[in-house]
């Protein structure tokens, strides 16, 4: 299971709040949560900052694409 699955349902919160958190669909979150999708620095770093928690204690290397800056 992913940290930040770990962490969403810890905080009953549904896959569609994150992704809205986001700003991006449900559908594509899944995709990401599951790890199909790797999250974007932007993304990854809404959501350290919405649990409280760095990036690097939420996201392992493989799960951001640095790459992958700001795009959806």
């Amino acid at each position: 299971m992913s940290k930040v699955k770990e962490l969403r349902e810890r905080n009953n919160e549904k896959q569609y709040e994150i992704a809205a958190l986001i700003n991006n669909s449900h559908a594509n979150y899944s995709k990401k949560e599951n790890g199909s999708l790797k999250f974007n620095l932007k993304e990854a770093k809404i959501i350290a900052e919405h649990y409280g928690g760095s990036i690097e204690n939420i996201f392992f290397e493989n799960e951001v694409s640095i790459t992958e800056i700001g795009k959806s």
